[in-house]
């Protein structure tokens, strides 16, 4: 429900709808590049928008800057939810296809190291836990530049050293 206070935060449409027509297509390239999918980078365009009208930035300087944030991280959330889902799905295929061939205590097992491997995930730092959850999610080097707006050729010491922190810490864990 809208208050008298949370309207007076909210652009005037005229404005929206100036901004809207300005930055829109960028805004959409970008995500269309992120998510390589122009259906999925459309909704995550509206949703950018619809958060710029209930929710503009305090200072419009760098209103470009704003909306490429706003985005992008909508655009990870929108990875990592459909990583999570094909994950339940692959995981939930495998529960029917291996049942029959292991025991309880195996897939007692499996289920346990996966917990374990997300608890160590939370454990990094967010571009780390980005990094390789976009890198297993079958990003290429090229892909994961653009999502973490990092030169491509950083990619391969990014990725590296989230490796390294998440052995770190997984060791530590086991210990």
């Amino acid at each position: 429900m809208s208050s008298p206070e949370n309207d007076e935060h909210r652009l005037k449409p005229a404005v929206f709808k100036v901004l809207f027509d300005r930055f829109y297509p960028a805004v959409c390239r970008r995500l269309i590049g992120l998510l390589g999918n122009r259906a999925a980078a459309e909704d995550v365009a509206q949703e950018t928008f619809i958060k710029l009208y209930l929710t503009p930035p305090r200072e419009s300087a760098n209103l470009n800057g704003w909306l490429a944030k706003v985005a992008t991280n909508l655009a990870y959330n929108q990875l990592r939810s459909e990583n999570s889902r094909r994950h339940r799905e692959s995981r939930a295929g495998r529960q029917w296809d291996t049942a029959a061939e292991e025991g309880p205590e195996d897939a007692l097992e499996r289920e346990e190291e996966a917990s374990f491997t997300r608890r160590v995930l939370e454990l990094l730092p967010e571009r780390d836990r980005a990094c390789l959850l976009l890198k297993f999610s079958g990003m290429s080097y090229a892909e994961l530049a653009e999502a973490l707006g990092v030169k491509e050729s950083s990619i391969g010491t990014l990725l590296a050293r989230a490796r390294a922190r998440f052995k770190t810490e997984y060791t530590r864990l086991k210990e």
